[in-house]
């Protein structure tokens, strides 16, 4: 029973991330925040006047009416085509088919100007957000706060990438199919209503109004529904990079099978989504058709045969009245068409609806985490737990950014600092202890105690929840943790003296000198990227400097040589190791036991003795 029980809790566990995350669940409609939503987007998308976007739009718009205009000139042309064939008149039939063969170029031209200027205004739009969003989302650590700190969004990435190319997509979308049948609704009932009467244009009118609130009604879900899509789309995406990033856990443990169960049920989830929204879109469909397009011609049938059934036309000749009835008949099958067209574009509306929601949520994030606010859902404290941590302090009276940072060179002070994860899990209640430059300290502890937790306060990757914490400015701080990044690029010659700091001059030989370009997390060894990380550290010779275990695989002589000439430039240590050799490079030590307690005093013979 408690195999099945766990093993039904690892099935879970990706949905239970991303429902943590979910938080309260966003309402998709079309109503007045919707378009107050859509707009602020559309501030970034258009920032002004005289932008290159608003010269694609009203290059769109001139398009557009070019088509219409060539739509217009094929009913007549054709109507002609068809009188010349009707009445046998060869001079007339040869002209007009010569007239069209000349123009098919121009025709030709229009169709494709109105789809590149299109896609061009989508690839602007889509440029434009994705630079907005990007300065966003690395201004500062906010990409670590989002992804670590703050939990309303659990796929940043996708939110960045497929996300901002189908709002941009849809956003063209609506614009060029409502704004067509527009001009070809005002084209055509200004058309009509000199031919007919103004009567059968109004008729088709009240229609559109009527059909389109009814389908927009019945449409409300879908914006749900796409918002919900993403999300899942974003949840696949997450389990298939996690298993990239720790492909080689996976393969030692063996845990594919494991892996699979849980990529097998991330996708069912997303395909059970999409089959009831391929239902949902079936019945909608077959709605859409009867409304927007049948009754909509049967409406143009009813209101184009009045004139023609009734008197007004019986001063004509049977072949006056057959071409006036096709070029009518032509142009009210138009309008039902266009009429159609924009009721079915609600349903791309309501699309939009879900896309400008999810699009919203991660501007609205940004600009919180920028401001230093986040919302994370605070831990419940449980009778069952079994948790190390031991506190007295309630975690109602523990307010993320309440705490006072002081910047002040060659010192590193926490005076009455709670360590406190941001999720309210309070490590240690108040942290007291004083460094200057040259005290070099070793932190210890057991797995949990808050190692990391401290440098990450130090960092200032996680808020001040109380206290004052002195401490150089963030330049004057480097951080070095157990597998540091590599990047791809080239190298620099001045770098050399570096690397024979470390040891690593070898490199230039094996791997091609000093232009080659490769990617180094794979070509370097574990003891070479921990060597590499000290030269960066010697290159930026800061203050102080903070070692997360970032020589666990350089042996004791390299290690030894690597701290001394930190003493030697000055750098002070902050250094989180079980290494006893490396105790003789320390002056002091912090010990944290784990249960809320931590001991801060010299490095002495029984200091040492403790920590072998």
């Amino acid at each position: 029973m408690l195999f099945k029980l766990i093993f039904r809790a690892e099935i879970d566990e990706v949905a239970c991330a991303y429902a943590q995350k979910e938080g309260k669940k966003e309402r998709v409609q079309i109503d007045g925040r919707f378009f107050r939503q859509l707009q602020a987007i559309l501030k970034i998308l258009i920032p002004g006047f005289f932008s290159l976007e608003v010269a694609y739009i009203t290059l769109i718009a001139g398009t557009l009416v070019g088509r219409t205009l060539c739509d217009i000139w094929m009913i007549h042309n054709g109507t002609v085509i068809e009188r010349a064939i009707i009445t046998q008149n060869v001079p007339l039939f040869r002209k007009t088919l010569e007239a069209f063969i000349m123009a098919m170029p121009l025709l030709s031209l229009v169709n494709n100007a109105m789809k590149f200027t299109l896609n061009e205004l989508k690839l602007l739009f889509r440029s434009r957000l994705t630079k907005h969003l990007y300065t966003k989302y690395l201004s500062g650590i906010t990409y670590y706060k989002m992804s670590n700190i703050d939990n309303r969004i659990s796929n940043p990435d996708q939110l960045l990438t497929q996300d901002v190319d189908k709002f941009c997509g849809s956003v063209t979308d609506l614009y060029s199919n409502i704004s067509k049948p527009l001009l070809d609704i005002i084209i055509y009932v200004q058309r009509l209503a000199s031919d007919v009467g103004a009567e059968g244009p109004s008729c088709m009118m009240i229609y559109l109004l009527i059909a389109g609130l009814i389908l927009t009604r019945l449409r409300r879900p879908i914006g749900k529904m796409t918002m919900t899509e993403q999300k899942l789309e974003g949840e696949l995406r997450y389990v298939n990079s996690r298993i990239i990033t720790n492909s080689e856990e996976i393969a030692f443990y063996r845990g594919h099978e494991r892996e699979k169960v849980t990529m097998l049920h991330a996708f069912q989830r997303l395909v059970s989504h999409l089959r009831m929204s391929l239902h949902f879109n079936f019945t909608m469909g077959f709605i859409d058709n009867i409304v927007a397009r049948y009754w909509a011609t049967v409406v143009g049938y009813l209101l184009i045969s009045r004139p023609f059934i009734g008197s007004k036309k019986n001063n004509l000749s049977a072949s006056e009245r057959l071409e006036s009835y096709y070029k009518s008949g032509r142009m009210f099958v138009k309008l039902a068409e266009a009429i159609g067209r924009l009721v079915l574009a609600g349903r791309e509306l309501t699309r939009l609806a879900g896309f400008t929601a999810r699009i919203i949520q991660l501007i609205t994030v940004l600009k919180d985490l920028s401001e230093g606010s986040y919302v994370r859902t605070m831990v419940n404290d449980s009778k069952d737990s079994q948790s190390l941590i031991t506190t007295t302090k309630s975690k109602s009276t523990l307010h993320p950014g309440s705490g006072i940072i002081i910047n002040q060179d060659n010192i590193i002070k926490f005076d009455c600092v709670p360590l406190v994860t941001p999720n309210g899990d309070v490590l240690i209640e108040e942290l007291s202890f004083e460094v200057k430059s040259g005290m070099n300290v070793l932190v210890h502890g057991p797995n949990g105690c808050g190692k990391s937790s401290l440098f990450r306060v130090l960092g200032e990757l996680w808020p001040l929840f109380g206290g004052v914490l002195t401490k150089p400015a963030k330049n004057k701080l480097f951080y070095i943790p157990q597998n540091d990044m590599r990047r791809k690029g080239v190298s620099d010659l001045d770098l050399e003296y570096f690397l024979e700091l470390v040891q690593l001059t070898y490199l230039l030989e094996r791997e091609g000198g000093w232009n080659a370009i490769k990617d180094w997390m794979d070509i370097l060894s574990g003891g070479e990227k921990q060597r590499i990380a000290m030269a960066r550290l010697f290159y930026h010779r800061p203050q102080f400097a903070i070692l997360d275990e970032c020589t666990s695989a350089v042996s004791v002589d390299v290690e030894g040589s690597m701290y001394q000439y930190c003493r030697e430039v000055g750098i002070t240590l902050f250094t989180v190791s079980h290494r006893k050799s490396l105790w003789k490079h320390h002056e002091y030590t912090l010990y944290m036991d784990g249960r809320g307690a931590y001991q801060f005093q010299a490095m002495d013979e029984a200091t040492e003795a403790v920590g072998s």
